[in-house]
């Protein structure tokens, strides 16, 4: 309406959320600008738009993309197939939407653009498989979910886990069948053989790119599995809320691209001030858009739009598939304003009751619930993959938005709902 960019767009979007908190809002306001400043996800948005524009000035990325041409360029939208199958992979371990759109990100979309794929169908794939890590289990969310006191009384917590592993490959599925249509769509073709260099040359002239996997291994390593388990034995601590994965990969990615790229990177401040410039824009438009979003987020939050969306939950009483249709809804909007934990943790026991109510057996209640959650990085405006991926691509965000809408958060919608009236098997 206002014909301004996003970042505008979204800083007028959060002075009329925050008007609704009347004569508090300069309270409401600033404190939920500080909470968005302060946010780790703000920060690794940053990050790795600092990071994509570092790498773009060195060949290590050009030459880890030829490696990936080598072996999958001959495919049809090859690096889409790639970017889904391995969004679905990591998902399953790290379960952290933006994790997997940033450290997934920033090899493929450089590659599906440098293999003719547009930087808005790039992010929008990206982004749009960012929210798989949820629909596998034993995610932080599910277990949020299971142990709490309404859920927990009702099923036990490893009921969940084989609903909650097909409810995943249903939504797999239906990515790929996506990508195929998506590649069709666009004419995507292979890349052609004159550019695909032979895997041998690839690997020979530019294996030390592989060593960009080494940041996005170690915080995973040091939160996941035996090694995390050890060192929480050893420390007492929670490895994976010591360390932030989200936090460290972009540091780590930067620090190990500086060292990689040292031969091609700028040795004076005068070299390093020109790539800050140049790098301004995208940080003026994205990071805006992000602090705006994130703050009108917390505003909805201190006004309590969680708690009242749950009370309107609570009241309902509607057949088995009005039901499934409504709970659904009502989670896909939560999940807007908030992370994918924050509103499991606010509705989800409701919600899981409320299907359960209507004839819905409880782990598959619990499975949809998760379903519907995991469209949070899909879900604009505030969904923080949007901007990660957006970041990387250098494109505006709000290009991705109906994308999004249209390929992920209402099909996912449906297919949440499908898995609670057992049409979609699980």
């Amino acid at each position: 309406m206002l014909k301004r960019n996003i970042g505008e767009a979204m800083l007028v979007g959060f002075v009329v959320v925050g008007a609704f908190a009347g004569r508090d809002a300069p309270r409401y306001m600033a404190n939920g600008f500080v909470d968005a400043i302060q946010a780790e996800i703000t920060f690794a948005a940053l990050a790795f738009i600092f990071m994509s524009f570092i790498l773009a000035k060195t060949p290590v990325l050009d030459r880890l993309i030829d490696i990936l041409n080598s072996f999958l360029g001959r495919m049809k939208g090859g690096p889409i197939y790639t970017t889904t199958l391995a969004g679905a992979i990591f998902g399953a371990v790290a379960h952290v939407g933006a994790s997997m759109a940033a450290v997934v990100g920033s090899v493929t979309v450089p590659w599906m653009k440098r293999s003719g794929v547009s930087g808005e169908l790039s992010a929008t794939v990206v982004a749009g498989s960012a929210g798989m890590g949820l629909t596998f289990p034993f995610s932080a969310t599910m277990f949020i979910l299971v142990g709490s006191a309404t859920v927990s009384g009702m099923m036990d917590a490893d009921e969940i886990i084989v609903p909650l592993a097909i409810a995943g490959v249903w939504c797999l599925v239906y990515r790929l069948v996506l990508n195929f249509y998506l590649i069709r769509k666009n004419g995507l073709q292979p890349i052609a053989v004159e550019d695909r260099i032979p895997a041998r040359r690839s690997l020979r002239a530019g294996w030390t790119s592989g060593l960009l996997l080494i940041p996005l291994l170690i915080p995973l390593f040091l939160t996941q599995g035996p090694i995390a388990n050890a060192l929480g034995r050893y420390t007492d601590l929670v490895m994976s809320r010591a360390i932030s994965i989200i936090t460290w990969i972009p540091v780590l990615m930067i620090l190990l691209v500086l060292f990689l790229g040292r031969r091609h990177l700028p040795r004076d401040g005068k070299g390093w001030w020109k790539i800050v410039g140049e790098s301004a824009p995208q940080f003026g438009i994205i990071g805006t858009t992000l602090v705006a979003a994130f703050s009108a987020s917390a505003v909805l939050g201190q006004l309590r739009l969680p708690e009242q969306l749950t009370s309107m939950l609570e009241s309902l009483a509607a057949p088995k598939w009005l039901m499934a249709i409504l709970v659904g809804i009502i989670i896909v909007v939560i999940a807007i304003p908030l992370t994918a934990s924050a509103t499991v943790a606010t509705v989800g026991p409701v919600a899981v009751a409320a299907l359960a109510g209507a004839g819905v057996p409880v782990p598959i209640a619990a499975a949809a619930v998760l379903v519907f959650a995991s469209t949070e990085g899909a879900s604009p405006p505030s969904g923080a993959p949007i901007y990660i991926a957006a970041g990387i691509a250098r494109i505006d965000p709000s290009k991705i938005f109906v994308p999004l809408l249209k390929y992920y958060c209402i099909p996912i919608l449906a297919i949440g709902v499908l898995i609670a009236l057992g049409i979609l098997p699980v």
